[in-house]
C-alpha cells in the first residue's frame, strides 16, 4: 500500500503544518502575472509610462501601482472568506472610489518605484497565498462585491488578486498596440 501522506502529488486538506498544492499554484500564477507585468513596465518609454489607458483614463504608470497597491486588500477580503466570515459593505462604487483617489495620490509615480512596488506587494501577497489550507479555500461566505452571492476564498482570490497583474498587462498592450 502507498503512503498517501507522502504522496508529491497528493493535495492536501487543510492539515495544520501541510502546504496546499492548491494555494502554491495560486501564488505562482499571481507571481508569474506580476513577474510578466513588472518586466513589461520596466521596458517602457517614459512617454509610454505617461500613456492613459482609453476608457480607464489613468496614465500606464498609475494602473501599473493600483495593482500593486490593491494586493493586500484583495488578499485581506480572499482572508475574510478563508475565515467563513463574510464580505459585507464592499461596492464596485467602492472600488472606483478607492481606484480615482489612488491615482489622484499617485500621478507622479515612477517607473521604477512601481515596478519595485509591485514586486514588493506580489511576495507578500503570494506569502499570504501559500499560508492559506485548502478547507480554506474552499471555505465559502456571502460577498457584497457579489450581491451577496457565497464565494470561496479561492474564488476570490482567482478574480481578483491572481488575475488583476494580467488583466492590466492586456489593457496595457492594446492600449500600445504591442501584442
Amino acid at each position: 500500500m502507498t503512503n498517501v501522506a507522502s504522496s508529491p502529488n497528493t493535495p492536501t486538506s487543510g492539515r495544520p503544518g501541510s502546504a496546499s498544492s492548491r494555494a502554491n499554484a495560486l501564488a505562482e500564477r499571481l507571481e508569474q502575472g506580476a513577474r510578466a507585468l513588472a518586466e513589461f513596465a520596466g521596458g517602457l518609454t517614459e512617454a509610454q509610462w505617461q500613456t492613459r489607458v482609453p476608457g480607464d483614463g489613468r496614465t500606464i504608470g498609475i494602473v501599473v501601482d493600483h495593482v500593486a497597491s490593491v494586493y493586500p486588500i484583495e488578499v485581506q477580503l480572499a482572508q475574510r472568506l478563508a475565515a467563513g466570515q463574510p464580505v459585507t459593505g464592499v461596492t464596485m462604487d467602492d472600488v472606483h472610489a478607492m481606484n480615482a483617489a489612488h491615482a489622484r495620490e499617485n500621478q507622479a509615480v515612477t517607473k521604477e518605484a512601481a515596478v519595485e512596488h509591485l514586486r514588493r506587494s506580489s511576495a507578500v501577497a503570494a506569502a499570504a497565498i501559500r499560508a492559506l489550507s485548502d478547507t480554506e479555500l474552499d471555505r465559502a461566505a456571502e460577498a457584497s462585491l457579489y450581491s451577496n452571492a457565497p464565494i470561496t476564498c479561492q474564488f476570490m482570490l482567482e478574480d481578483h488578486a491572481v488575475r488583476h497583474s494580467y488583466h492590466h498587462l492586456a489593457r496595457i498592450r492594446k492600449t500600445l498596440d504591442t501584442y
